[in-house]
């Protein structure tokens, strides 16, 4: 599928996917986004101080990028996991300009190394943040009681509705540890029944620019 890097609202990034008119992040701004529905409504509401992350759509890195930048402003220790079927190129990485619009060229050589390192294995990215990116469909997550956190970053549903059904949330009830939460830009009805379906306490939230609201589900016992 033919994909192109157009620049977003707030001058950030992001991947378009012409055929689908979708993009891997908000038109409205790729950043604001990120840190709106995956910092404000999902890590600033965990802050202990060591967090386990699945992230659902590794995609760009930018939520691990900046949740990087945020744990070493705040003192956290991060073990994230970024789940991702198709990667991005080498090609498509040197015409993000993540590093440059965060004002963080300190740490362009961190964002290159999310990017190079291996699939498969457990990395040290800095001495706060491991990264352990897994190339899998996520119809094959299988974890249990391991997460406090999940940014559910999926593709929208109108065009992989597979991916927004009870099946996949139960995996991401499964994953999470009791109290543990998912947030997702998503706010479709749909989407907001399938996760109470399977167990979930579902709250609406403020959605970023360009979206009226988004969901943050907690993992409760019942």
């Amino acid at each position: 599928m033919k994909r192109e890097i157009r620049i977003t609202s707030d001058g950030s990034a992001t991947i378009h996917l012409p055929d689908w008119n979708e993009q891997y992040h908000s038109k409205h701004g790729a950043i604001q986004e990120a840190y709106h529905v995956f910092i404000k409504y999902g890590l600033e509401a965990v802050l202990i101080p060591k967090i386990s992350i699945l992230e659902i759509g590794f995609g760009t890195a930018l939520n691990c990028f900046i949740t990087l930048l945020e744990a070493q402003k705040r003192n956290l220790v991060i073990s994230y996991v970024g789940v991702e079927a198709y990667p991005v190129t080498e090609e498509e990485v040197l015409k993000l300009n993540y590093v440059s619009e965060l004002k963080a060229v300190e740490k362009k050589s961190v964002f290159e190394t999310m990017h190079q390192c291996s699939w498969e294995e457990k990395k040290e990215i800095s001495f706060n943040f491991h990264l352990h990116k897994r190339q899998q469909f996520f119809q094959d997550i299988n974890d249990k009681n391991e997460f406090d956190l999940v940014y559910f970053d999926a593709f929208g549903a109108e065009h992989q509705p597979h991916l927004w059904t009870t099946i996949i949330f139960e995996k991401m009830f499964n994953a999470l540890k009791i109290n543990g939460i998912l947030v997702t830009y998503s706010a479709k009805g749909s989407v907001r029944r399938a996760l109470q379906e399977v167990g979930f306490d579902v709250e609406r939230l403020p959605g970023p620019p360009g979206k009226r609201e988004m969901l943050r589900a907690t993992k409760v016992m019942k």
